[in-house]
């Protein structure tokens, strides 16, 4: 389980909800964007709604669709790979923060493109190889590897995209 409410486990959100309002707020709540359960449980904990009642509203929320878990983790691979251009590391963390299931996170990376994933590498590496402005390159290449590893990239493809730019400037 996260960590979050752990330090103040008596204090509730800033204002609360019946457990009447609760189901009709997270429909809303959940039509908006894509939940998991996670930020289900997260929001109902804010408005003081424990255990078995966050629990049964959230089995509610699942069976009407409102919540779906796979849904979830294919549309947040989805956006945060096109929108912020995230490697699939990173978004492997972020969903596992967020409890989403192994198997569940293995399909919501199934959505990215291994050619659209290697050419967004690519443009990455070239953008920040551009703007690190280090006279040693092996200084440079350095700074190049670590930004793209914390970008979720995985280590093998980001020497390979850094060897491929090289090799394109030396021609």
């Amino acid at each position: 389980m996260s960590s979050w409410g752990k330090y103040k486990p008596n204090e509730s959100g800033k204002n609360s909800w019946s457990e009447e309002e609760a189901f009709e707020k997270l429909t809303t709540f959940c039509a908006y964007q894509e939940r998991c359960a996670w930020e289900i449980r997260r929001k109902l904990y804010e408005k003081g709604i424990t255990d078995d009642k966050a629990e049964k509203l959230i089995a509610e929320l699942i069976a009407e669709e409102f919540v779906n878990e796979e849904r979830y983790a294919r549309a947040f691979a989805r956006g945060k790979f096109r929108g912020r251009k995230w490697g699939r590391n990173r978004i492997r963390m972020k969903l596992k923060m967020k409890e989403v299931p192994e198997e569940l996170i293995r399909k919501g990376l199934s959505e990215i493109d291994p050619e659209e994933y290697y050419d967004t590498l690519l443009s990455q590496t070239e953008k920040k190889w551009e703007s690190t402005h280090e006279s040693d390159s092996f200084k440079k290449k350095y700074k190049v590897t670590q930004y793209l590893m914390t970008r979720g990239f995985e280590l093998d493809l980001v020497k390979e995209a850094i060897e491929s730019l090289q090799s394109d400037q030396s021609q």
